[in-house]
């Protein structure tokens, strides 16, 4: 039987971020996986990661500058973090020399023409301990740093330039499955639109978090008024409807703004009509976190002050 789940009128409640985006290649898919995974791992969210990242779309060996199969992949940081861009390029030589480089068969390129760029193939390059070389490859300028597996090769430059962080979505299940399948139907939807990547396992997280804790160490901690198992316990506090026993996450970064609110209602055209869902909302912070809106229901002309 048809269903049509309710989404709530309001916002979800993004903020402006600092990105890069490259481009890697291996020999197969295997050894692509395994530079992606590697390079994007430990990067759901900033609240412990150095970064957010995630794969953006494979390309097809013609459409890659050496004729393998390629994967884009995206790193992002808060633009309001203090030196944002030394911060980014640390990010990036890390994860791209211990992660890309000891992958076998692996290269990476810049896939970002940005204004703006970090001088990384040098800096990277010196673990060539002086035999390392610049080149022209494929008809790019890259270094050339000889390993034990072959050689290595990535761009001499990459370029960065503001994103957007934290677009995202909730879930509200009658059951945990029903939650994990919208969020998941939700998360493929949305990356299936180029230009955005999806940072927590599978896409999903099961463990929103509120600004602040009861512990002064800790800058984030679990969103209470949203946990169904302290429903009882909370009583009025809480913002979980009856009959609801799991909330899912997705979380959207992405190029831009309007990038990353078509990916949004393209996760919610792909679950709007998905049976076991009590509600699909947002979070926000009525503007406290980030001063870039997407509508979940933009057919209603909301009004910036919607919380």
């Amino acid at each position: 039987m048809d269903t049509t789940v309710t989404i709530e009128n309001t916002y979800a409640e993004a903020f402006r971020s600092i990105y890069a985006e490259v481009l890697i290649t291996a020999k197969d898919k295997f050894w692509l996986d395994q530079a992606v995974m590697a390079a994007t791992g430990h990067a759901s969210s900033t609240i412990m990661c150095d970064c957010e990242a995630g794969l953006d779309h494979y390309v097809t060996p013609e459409n890659t500058p050496d004729g393998r199969i390629g994967a884009v992949c995206q790193f992002h940081v808060p633009r309001f973090l203090k030196n944002r861009e030394r911060h980014l390029e640390k990010v990036l030589i890390a994860r791209l020399s211990q992660n890309v480089l000891t992958c076998p068969t692996a290269k990476v390129f810049n896939h970002l023409d940005s204004d703006t760029f970090f001088k990384l193939g040098k800096k990277i390059a010196f673990f060539g301990d002086g035999h390392q070389f610049r080149d022209l490859r494929h008809e790019e300028p890259v270094w050339v740093i000889p390993i034990m597996g072959g050689e290595f090769i990535l761009s001499r430059r990459f370029g960065y330039r503001d994103g957007i962080m934290g677009g995202n979505l909730w879930f509200l299940g009658h059951t945990q499955d029903y939650a994990i399948d919208a969020a998941y139907t939700a998360a493929q939807a949305a990356d299936a639109t180029n230009g955005v990547v999806t940072t927590f396992p599978g896409g999903v997280a099961a463990s929103a978090s509120k600004a602040g804790s009861k512990y002064p160490f800790l800058f984030a901690s679990t969103y209470e008024a949203y946990c169904p198992t302290l429903r009882t316990k909370l009583g009025e506090e809480s913002q979980v409807p009856e009959g609801v026993t799991s909330i899912m996450e997705i979380i959207i970064n992405g190029h831009d703004l309007d990038t990353v609110t078509r990916a949004t209602h393209n996760a919610l055209e792909a679950t709007k009509h998905l049976q076991g869902l009590e509600l699909i909302t947002a979070g926000n912070y009525g503007g406290r976190l980030g001063k870039s809106f997407i509508y979940l229901r933009p057919d209603l002309q909301l009004s910036s002050d919607v919380a």
